[in-house]
């Protein structure tokens, strides 16, 4: 687990909205091959790391794709209009800090902000719903017109990220933007050292996806792949079965049903090694998984994950749902 945490921290510390993932899948790329595995890159920029055995091949996949923003356009007064990168609410980035990286490398700091921020000004206003039209990122630069803003490098179709505010609790929690999905990456890794200690008879494909926040993140498998399983994040809350504290393997999301059979697999599995789990129906969502096979994708399919609170907010999850996820994806891979 410390192992994770280092991995963890390491890839959140690492900015990569969907399509600004190269930097992140370039450290990967080199991480997988000081454990022992051959990558290589599809044409889209996905990363494909695999342990080959003597059986039928599974595709363990996760996204290295965040939620985050684009430079919309430069305001008459300085401040950029930001476009989102993937789904969530308005609220989830308001007053959250953030950095805006050029094409040219630079890359500068700023605030996400309401233009009506100041009770002080704008009284009732500033409750006013939050769109796209009425936040803005605050750079802290020496800025007041857009010429000046522009003077700095900075154009429109840049890329913004948010600030991920990490901590690990001494009881166990994680909280940090982003764990959706960078805690599925450092799971890779986990399980990769993990097989490569003890290697098991089949085939391990792993696929970091670099667009699945946007919809279409898996488009390639390995032709020997039989099962693939994505590994992402289980919503916590009303209605959801899915706790902080263990495994939750997907049987529906917003797309499709996962493969009945597949799921009482993983769940048979879960029973057998006592790892805590449970069953849970996604409404808002969908995984490399199912986005793979509502593009016509032939392969048997499921998705598991820790349950996290707060998705696509300041996300939380703990150490136990983490555990449980990398004992229920080594054990199956086992078998």
């Amino acid at each position: 687990m410390d192992y994770f945490k280092e991995t963890l921290k390491k890839y959140l510390d690492i900015p990569s909205p969907s399509s600004y993932t190269k930097k992140a899948l370039e450290v990967a790329d080199e991480e997988f091959k000081s454990l022992g595995l051959e990558t290589s890159f599809t044409k889209k920029g996905a990363l494909i790391a695999t342990i080959k055995g003597n059986s039928e091949a599974i595709a363990i996949t996760a996204h290295m794709d965040t939620l985050g923003g684009m430079v919309k356009s430069i305001t008459a007064d300085g401040q950029l209009t930001y476009h989102r990168i993937g789904g969530g609410a308005w609220s989830a980035i308001e007053g959250e800090n953030c950095q805006v990286f050029t094409r040219e490398g630079k890359v500068y700091r700023g605030s996400i902000i309401p233009t009506t921020a100041s009770t002080h000004i704008h009284g009732l206003k500033s409750y006013e719903k939050r769109t796209e039209e009425s936040m803005r990122v605050r750079l802290d630069e020496l800025v007041s017109n857009s010429n000046d803003v522009r003077e700095l490098g900075i154009q429109v179709g840049d890329i913004i990220a948010m600030d991920t505010r990490t901590e690990f609790t001494e009881n166990g929690f994680i909280k940090t933007r982003y764990i959706d999905n960078k805690a599925a990456v450092a799971m890779t890794f986990v399980l990769a050292k993990k097989f490569m200690d003890n290697k098991p008879e089949k085939t391990i494909h792993f696929i970091l996806s670099n667009y699945e926040e946007c919809g279409h993140g898996l488009s390639l498998i390995p032709s020997d792949t039989e099962e693939l399983i994505a590994i992402d994040i289980a919503p916590v809350g009303t209605q959801q079965t899915s706790t902080e504290f263990e495994v939750s393997i997907a049987a529906k999301d917003k797309k499709t049903p996962y493969d009945y059979d597949f799921i009482s697999r993983l769940a048979d599995t879960a029973k057998l090694h006592q790892i805590p789990f449970n069953i849970d129906v996604f409404n808002h969502y969908s995984s490399d998984a199912s986005q793979y096979i509502h593009r016509g994708g032939d392969v048997r399919f499921a998705c598991v994950g820790p349950g996290i609170n707060g998705t696509h907010h300041y996300e939380r999850t703990h150490m136990k749902s983490i555990d449980a996820t990398i004992q229920l994806l080594y054990q199956y891979c086992l078998k």
